[in-house]
């Protein structure tokens, strides 16, 4: 309010107090020191368990009693705006011996990521009913994904190149308190899952139910003044796994966490269709492409394409809020 009523009054140097957003040049919103990933989507999780085990069961044992996670690179977060390199990396075609080459599945990742506001020490859990006191706010994420090498090297310890190359953030942080109003009872569980143990036990409304989409356009889109085309429209109150569960787990070992670390949410997928968060589960491994204006097909991205992720929440008798963008054109391999 201080800042409105300056500018009312100061309203003849408004051209010199404000700046236009198409000028600034908006910068990380703080500097991150350690980033985990997790998979806290069930759609999502069984989708790819269905793709990749088809004739086992989709969801691995441990999935229903914690949230599966791994330690992703921090130095390869990126603020909106900059330009995906396609990366090299070591691919294994299925008729022959390993290859180096620019990748050629690169994906998408629809998630959110978040930042810790205050530490624990070291030997110290953070309890459950506690966790969201802990989470500064929220940002958008998209974790650029190399399936053809993650194909070939995530066994048996997981993603590592796979993933590394870059991430995504939006630079705005939507903090824990502007979001009240839009937090909701959760996660759900169904009538079969098992039951968790105390330490996960949900106490507080911990889901945020926020709205999100993904559009894309080609560089001839752009070109053309094509709009972009949608992809996917999702929510995070869609996930399995709540932050506040995250990081409850990621500290039950006595794990420290600091200011300005964040916690991935994984991709995030719903049960439709236009509800998938990423290109492997849109495409089905790439067997069902989506069709573009220009007259081509996506399978995986390719050179030339921006993708923007946009998130907002919004409820009855409550003001709309924006979460901003997140972008980025993918750059040929050098």
């Amino acid at each position: 309010h201080f800042v409105a009523d300056l500018l009312d009054a100061a309203s003849e140097c408004r051209d010199d107090l404000l700046v236009s957003m198409s000028d600034a040049e908006l910068l990380m919103p703080a500097s991150v020191g350690d980033y985990t990933d997790f998979y806290a989507s069930r759609y999502h999780a069984t989708n790819v368990g269905r793709m990749f085990r088809p004739d086992g069961e989709p969801l691995l044992p441990n999935y229903l009693h914690l949230p599966v996670g791994y330690h992703g690179r921090a130095s390869s977060i990126v603020v909106s705006g900059t330009g995906i390199r396609r990366p090299y990396g070591q691919l294994k075609p299925d008729d022959g011996a390993p290859i180096f080459e620019p990748i050629r599945l690169l994906d998408y990742e629809l998630e959110f990521g978040a930042f810790i506001g205050e530490a624990n020490e070291m030997g110290d859990r953070v309890p459950i009913d506690d966790a969201m006191n802990r989470i500064f706010g929220v940002v958008i994420l998209n974790d650029w994904s190399a399936r053809d090498v993650q194909k070939w090297e995530y066994q048996p310890l997981g993603p590592f190149n796979a993933k590394n190359f870059a991430s995504t953030i939006s630079p705005w942080v939507v903090t824990i308190d502007a979001l009240a109003p839009f937090r909701r009872p959760g996660p759900e569980r169904l009538p079969d899952d098992p039951e968790l143990l105390d330490y996960l036990q949900p106490s507080t409304d911990d889901m945020l139910d926020v709205t999100c989409e993904v559009s894309i356009s080609s560089a001839s889109m752009r070109e053309a003044g094509t709009d972009p085309v949608t992809l996917t429209r999702g929510s995070l109150a869609d996930l399995c796994w709540s932050f506040a569960q995250m990081l409850s787990h990621h500290t039950s070992t006595g794990c420290p966490m600091r200011p300005g670390d964040v916690i991935g949410s994984g991709t995030v997928s719903g049960p439709e269709k236009d509800s998938r968060g990423c290109l492997l589960e849109l495409t089905w491994r790439g067997s069902e492409p989506v069709d573009l204006p220009d007259g081509t097909q996506r399978r995986f991205l390719l050179d030339g394409d921006e993708l923007t992720i946009t998130a907002w929440c919004e409820g009855d008798g409550v003001r709309r809020i924006g979460l901003g963008s997140c972008s980025g054109v993918v750059l040929p391999a050098e």
